[in-house]
């Protein structure tokens, strides 16, 4: 069974030329373009990885990390960042790893940087992944 994976990226062509490169390495992807949308699509998708951009409108990824982090199961965290401001950005990326992101990328990212931290945080769930994944 393919593994999910659920991007929340409000740039839609980022979100889906990540999604089409996920799919392309044979996950499968659920994709969405806020916070609120993405905590939502969580709930019925059940991803094994969850990938958020942290500076959207509103409700941010900070935001989705939080939540996530006390899901059961609790997926696998991805936050990517970058843009105009790069201490803001490695700032924001910083806060997400403390809130309880496994892992940051900072925006831009070359495809194979992506998915080698994809393959390598899916194929080690760690203690943290509960069950998420699983049957």
């Amino acid at each position: 069974m393919a593994r999910r994976i659920l991007l929340i990226d409000d740039d839609d062509l980022l979100r889906a030329a990540i999604g089409e490169l996920l799919e392309s390495s044979g996950y499968t992807v659920a994709s969405a373009g806020s916070a609120d949308a993405g905590l939502a699509m969580f709930r019925t998708a059940r991803p094994d990885l969850v990938i958020t951009d942290l500076s959207m409108p509103g409700p941010d990824g900070i935001d989705v990390v939080r939540a996530l982090s006390g899901a059961v199961p609790r997926p696998r965290i991805i936050a990517i960042s970058g843009g105009a401001e790069r201490l803001d950005s490695l700032s924001g990326l910083r806060r997400a790893q403390a809130v309880g992101a496994d892992r940051i990328l900072e925006k831009p990212f070359r495809a194979n940087a992506l998915l080698g931290v994809v393959h390598e945080i899916l194929e080690d769930p760690g203690p943290e992944a509960g069950s998420a994944g699983a049957g």
